[in-house]
């Protein structure tokens, strides 16, 4: 095994915005490279040891520098997507890395895994775009900045979000207040990210005016939303029938996002709209099934370990009962 040193120069800032609050980055980049050893003296990164990973590291952290320098800002997810780019030399770290969707202040959204990259030019591309994966994944989050995006660049009139309130027959009518009051809890996600990607002094204004609309899914029925951008959170809640309705709410110059997690089912029986739209509308043109997975979880490291084993328990369960289906037929 031949060793191998680089070394890398940034300044003083550019240095502290690369290696991350309390050195997380640097701990990240060892941990993605574990035969090389990482040392930072001043303004200068060196790195020793195997030849090929110190070449990858040396890539990730070139194109780093760089992006560093635009003014771009990391976290430990885009520096494991990063790396990952930088072993398989399929594309750029740039390109993993993804291209900003919204700016705000100090705070940067864009997608921070080729899966979600691969979301959000679906988005651009298509008119009706599925965004199906575990929780973590950032499908709505990306969505809800994308209809902004297109707010701000006056692609539509309107930003509609929408999520069906499952308990509406159960325990809304338990709840104080007016209905406003009712389902507001099943909408708040929505408000907090709302206000996380807008200024929050707007959103009211914005409500107000019905620029942003928030409401449940019943409340789109009989209408035709023209000129908009349309979210659909939490679809695997939807029912076949209320899914239909929904998508055939499309107007001209509107796009949609349906956004939901299939192994998270809270309807009390019967089938999945999200299930059944995804046999029904299988091959149309311009509608769009973007997956991701657990290697798209840009949550604690941890969430996407616990996707897996639960994936992994679902999978044994669903063998197990159908070999005891099979055992009883006999």
């Amino acid at each position: 095994m031949r060793d191998k040193e680089a070394t890398f120069t940034a300044d003083g800032i550019q240095m502290v915005r690369l290696l991350g609050p309390q050195d997380r980055l640097l701990t990240r980049l060892e941990h993605e490279f574990p035969l090389v050893r990482v040392t930072v003296r001043g303004n200068e990164i060196s790195m020793l040891g195997d030849e090929d990973q110190v070449d990858q590291a040396s890539r990730l952290v070139g194109e780093m520098i760089a992006l560093v320098r635009d003014g771009v800002d990391f976290g430990a997810a885009e520096v494991t997507e990063g790396a990952r780019a930088a072993r398989t030399g399929d594309r750029s770290v740039t390109d993993a890395v993804g291209s900003v969707i919204l700016q705000r202040g100090n705070k940067t959204i864009r997608p921070k895994t080729a899966g979600q990259s691969d979301y959000v030019d679906s988005i651009d591309e298509n008119t009706i775009v599925f965004g199906i994966g575990p929780a973590g994944t950032g499908k709505t989050y990306l969505a809800m900045a994308k209809a902004v995006q297109a707010l701000h660049r006056k692609e539509v009139n309107r930003i509609i979000l929408t999520r069906p309130a499952v308990e509406a027959g159960e325990r809304l009518g338990f709840l104080p207040g007016t209905l406003t009051d009712k389902i507001d809890p099943y909408l708040r996600p929505l408000y907090d990210a709302l206000n996380e990607m807008m200024d929050p002094d707007m959103v009211p204004k914005l409500l107000t005016t019905g620029v942003v609309e928030v409401a449940p899914l019943a409340y789109m029925r009989g209408r035709t939303l023209n000129d908009s951008f349309v979210v659909l959170d939490e679809a695997q809640n939807t029912t076949p029938e209320q899914m239909k309705m929904f998508l055939t709410r499309l107007g001209f110059g509107s796009r949609m996002v349906v956004t939901g997690d299939a192994t998270q089912v809270d309807l009390p029986a019967g089938s999945s709209g999200l299930q059944v739209a995804q046999q029904v509308l299988k091959g149309i043109e311009d509608v769009h099934f973007a997956r991701l997975t657990s290697k798209d979880v840009v949550r604690h490291t941890l969430v996407g370990e616990i996707v897996d084993a639960y994936t992994a328990y679902d999978e044994r369960e669903i063998a197990r009962k159908h070999a005891a289906e099979s055992r009883g037929r006999r």
